[in-house]
């Protein structure tokens, strides 16, 4: 049975994947990020390794 906190850790991803996804938007077609999209690119993927950390914990060990 798969935990609340690895629920909770599912959407919150897909969240930040919809931040990364608008980030992508926002540049097409070339995706030519300026330095603050980088760094919100960067806080994303950092917040979305954490995610995963959670589902690994959760769900593999």
């Amino acid at each position: 049975m798969m935990s609340q906190r690895a629920v909770d850790a599912v959407f919150q991803g897909l969240y930040l994947f919809t931040d990364l996804r608008a980030v992508l938007r926002e540049t097409a077609p070339a995706h030519r990020l300026d330095e603050e999209q980088k760094a919100a690119v960067a806080k994303a993927l950092e917040k979305l390794r954490k995610q995963v950390d959670i589902l690994e914990k959760e769900l593999i060990k």
